[in-house]
């Protein structure tokens, strides 16, 4: 089991690409009414689940293009599971919800609600199981600078069409951004899901390898990059101090008005008494 609280902190560095995408937005990254950019804890938790698959872990929410099982559905994967089913007829919650934590490594990190319909009479499940590693969302140091280009299509997509630059769209990025966000992983709520010391060093290489096999048309290879992890290990289940206090000793500050690099920026990390922080570069 997880013997001691942990509390980490990620900064990531984003450089002409499209961090996280706001469909109510047209795609463009997202930012808040403030101007400064963000990325919400969604996107991260599904690159987190990504490196986790790399690793050749057992994923319980894999996305549909990067499915490395076949299911086309969260019930198929979970009916794959014999014991699970059975469980399900038998509506035995509790035995459920501890099947799939030790199936599954993201159902015991992030926790996960099972909510399916029935296939037939009394064959329905409704199980949720709360996981011990939560993570904000990132946001930026300072407010953030969209461009946005148009882009043409100089190929037709259907036999006799006249003007292939007809189709037209639009692709928007980040120019320079310094994000940061924070988390932490709960030794009591790790006993109810089996989350181990073990499952908590694969999260923090996660992490650390963020965006690892990541790259793409918004985000080319790259363009964005852990510039540190800081992970912080209590010397107690409960911790000698709150997470709030703990993530407070980040401080980035930026050294010039229009900062477009990681240089442009001064990072320290302030100290706790009995706190160490392990700190790492990113690949």
């Amino acid at each position: 089991m997880l013997t001691n609280k942990i509390d980490f902190a990620l900064i990531i560095s984003v450089r002409n690409a499209n961090p996280n995408g706001d469909p109510l937005n047209g795609n463009r990254p997202r930012i808040n009414y403030d101007g400064y950019g963000e990325i919400s804890d969604v996107c991260l938790k599904r690159k987190i689940r990504n490196r986790l698959m790399d690793m050749g872990l057992p994923v319980f929410v894999q996305s549909e293009d990067n499915s490395v099982d076949g299911y086309k559905s969260l019930k198929e994967r979970a009916d794959s599971v014999p014991e699970l089913k059975e469980y399900s007829k038998k509506k035995d919650v509790a035995n459920y919800a501890k099947k799939a934590c030790q199936q599954w490594i993201d159902v015991r990190s992030f926790g996960q609600v099972f909510a399916f319909k029935a296939e037939s009479k009394g064959e329905g499940v409704s199980v949720g199981i709360r996981g011990p590693v939560s993570i904000q969302s990132a946001f930026s140091v300072e407010p953030v600078n969209i461009t946005s280009l148009q882009i043409t299509k100089s190929v037709n997509s259907e036999p006799g069409e006249k003007k292939s630059s007809d189709t037209m769209g639009m692709k928007h990025r980040i120019d320079y951004g310094l994000y940061t966000t924070f988390g932490s992983i709960n030794c009591q709520l790790a006993e109810k899901t089996d989350f181990s010391n073990e499952d908590a060093e694969y999260i923090k290489e996660a992490l650390r390898t963020l965006f690892v096999n990541d790259s793409s048309s918004a985000r080319p290879e790259g363009s964005m990059e852990v510039v540190k992890l800081i992970w912080w290990k209590h010397n107690s289940k409960q911790g000698q101090y709150s997470s709030a206090k703990v993530h407070r000793l980040v401080n980035i500050t930026p050294l010039k008005p229009d900062a477009k690099s990681i240089d442009d920026y001064d990072i320290r990390i302030d100290s706790l008494e009995g706190l160490e922080a392990e700190i790492y570069d990113g690949v």
